[in-house]
């Protein structure tokens, strides 16, 4: 049978013929053969140690790419832990596929080795789940599976590949015939733009406006939004405001970022438009009192779901790149611009220089122990004296995050990554390896919370595997939120000796972890060796863990979201 191939082999020559270059996931029974058929045919495989880890993967490379991340997975066991990363690229509006290796059909109902009803797990965090019953559907699932993931709003899809079916042959001429046909019938959705009667309708809206505002979010920086961005908010000088990970669409230093005037650009403007970014939590729901109660939106989506359950004053269905490039043609006919001594913009920029000089003045103190704030501000200066391209920068944890979306600057595209619209911890080092791996000409620097380092610690030992310039600051504050905030009162019950439910153990040497494999740690408590640290970890370029000691009790619970918890 030497002109035959069994399913993995035909899985993997599916992938690799319709555009997958890397998959990421945990190689075990039924799946190690299609992880090496794989390899063999030209697809960089990331292994990691738990499928977590790698489902974050999947999903921030599809986020910075474009094209599905992939998440290979076991059975059973493998396919529930791979849905936190499904689950997080569904909740994220970002391309991914889980795959995974399912028990023998036949053994179905009789507690076969691993064995659940997959297709029905992964229902809430899927769009599209199919499973391949016979060798000859490989293909077809394989190209069904690449497509729903980016087609209309992007999101999680699921392929099963039972054992069974891994293991049928098929002779390399019936392999190549049906892959010939998937590929030929393979359709491509045009990107979508609304009307021109609408678009006309969105800039008489925003000429009229008094107290424009644009917002933007991740959905604008997936569509690669940025050029039509730049000159929208450069042709009409509307202020503008980022979402966390739209930050460096348009550089956080242009003179029209208002994200240090938020609470006023939000609480005052009569329009905003907003690109690629949901009326969500994030955003307050659009709703007063953080907004003004009259404002009127104008909603640019991919999703006409999305619009619809917005209400909003104007939705835009569309691509985010396709609508701002047909409302800059719209403008270019009868220019409007506010002008810097426009009472708004006057307003605005008032407020930003206010609260920036007042967040300088507290990062200009050199506190130790440590603040987070003066470590930030080292960070911050270290991130921007790598120049271009900018390091990718990842960051998680209730404080180290907070206070690193208003000191940290971002001055490109698609340089930050950090809990999301699902607020998910764990994120850390499975999107260091997926930006490193998606982007080889940047640095990626993660800067996070212990806790949520701890989540995905053990990968410090993929990034030493496969070399990736990855450097791990870790605010280490011994706890969740820091040490033990409890009040005396709440000290009580037969296990009062017990630490906290937030503490950890004091002091702990998380550099040492890295070193364990061959990476680089060092321990700092100081600025001169916070820098020292940086500025030799950063031109190295290898894998390194910042072990950075914080004050226990610097920071608050839960970061800005105490009212949660």
């Amino acid at each position: 049978m030497a002109d035959c191939l069994d399913g993995n082999v035909l899985a993997a020559k599916s992938f690799a013929r319709f555009g997958v270059t890397h998959m990421f996931g945990v190689v075990g029974i039924p799946v190690t053969g299609l992880a090496n058929r794989a390899v063999q045919l030209g697809i960089r495989f990331i292994a990691f140690h738990n499928e977590q880890s790698a489902g974050y993967a999947a999903s921030a490379y599809g986020y910075l790419t474009g094209r599905p991340g992939l998440l290979l997975t076991v059975s059973g066991p493998g396919c529930v832990h791979g849905l936190a990363g499904l689950s997080n690229a569904m909740i994220n509006t970002w391309p991914m596929v889980m795959i995974s290796g399912s028990s023998d059909q036949k053994d179905s109902g009789r507690g076969d080795f691993q064995e659940l009803d997959q297709i029905e797990a992964v229902k809430p965090f899927s769009k599209f789940s199919v499973k391949a019953k016979d060798i000859k559907e490989i293909p077809d699932c394989v190209a069904r599976v690449l497509d729903h993931a980016v087609s209309g709003r992007p999101g999680g899809c699921y392929l099963d590949l039972p054992t069974d079916v891994l293991h049928q042959m098929i002779t390399e001429s019936e392999a190549e015939k049906l892959l010939t046909e998937v590929e030929k019938e393979r359709v491509f959705e045009a990107t979508k733009a609304p009307p021109s009667s609408e678009i006309a309708k969105a800039v008489s809206v925003l000429r009229k406006a008094e107290r424009p505002l644009i917002v933007f979010g991740k959905g604008a920086a997936y569509a690669r939004a940025e050029g039509e961005l730049k000159k929208l908010v450069e042709r009409t000088g509307i202020p503008f405001l980022p979402t966390p990970m739209g930050k460096g669409l348009v550089n956080d230093d242009h003179e029209l970022a208002a994200s240090a005037a938020r609470s006023l650009a939000i609480g005052k403007c009569d329009v905003a438009l907003v690109v690629g970014a949901r009326l969500n939590w994030l955003l307050h729901f659009g709703e007063s009192p953080k907004w003004d109660k009259d404002v009127k939106f104008i909603l640019v989506d991919v999703s006409e779901e999305e619009i619809k359950l917005r209400k909003p004053h104007l939705g835009l269905v569309g691509d985010a790149k396709k609508v701002l490039e047909m409302i800059n043609k719209e403008i270019k006919d009868d220019p409007f611009c506010l002008g810097k001594s426009h009472p708004w913009v006057e307003a605005i920029s008032k407020k930003v220089k206010d609260n920036v000089s007042k967040m300088e003045a507290q990062l200009a103190k050199d506190v130790v122990p440590f603040n987070f704030l003066t470590p930030m501000r080292i960070i911050r200066d270290a991130i921007l004296g790598v120049g271009s391209p900018a390091p990718v920068v990842v960051s998680e944890g209730a404080n180290t995050m907070d206070v690193g979306r208003s000191v940290l600057v971002q001055t490109e595209p698609r340089t930050r990554l950090d809990a999301g619209t699902w607020g998910t911890m764990g994120v850390g080092l499975g999107y260091c390896i997926a930006a490193a791996v998606a982007s080889p000409e940047r640095l990626v620097v993660a800067v996070e919370g212990d806790s949520g380092f701890g989540f995905s610690a053990m990968e410090v030992e993929t990034l030493v595997r496969y070399k990736l310039p990855v450097v791990v600051i870790v605010f280490n504050n011994g706890g969740v939120y820091g040490g033990d905030r409890r009040s005396p009162e709440e000290v009580s019950g037969p296990f009062k000796d017990d630490p906290a439910p937030t503490s950890f153990v004091p002091g702990a040497a998380y550099h040492t972890l890295i070193e364990a494999f061959g990476g680089k740690g060092y321990l700092v408590g100081t600025p001169d060796e916070l820098k020292s640290a940086l500025s030799e970890s950063f031109s190295a370029r290898k894998p390194a863990v910042i072990n950075v000691l914080i004050d226990p009790f610097a920071g608050a619970e839960s970061g800005r979201m105490q009212h949660k918890n």
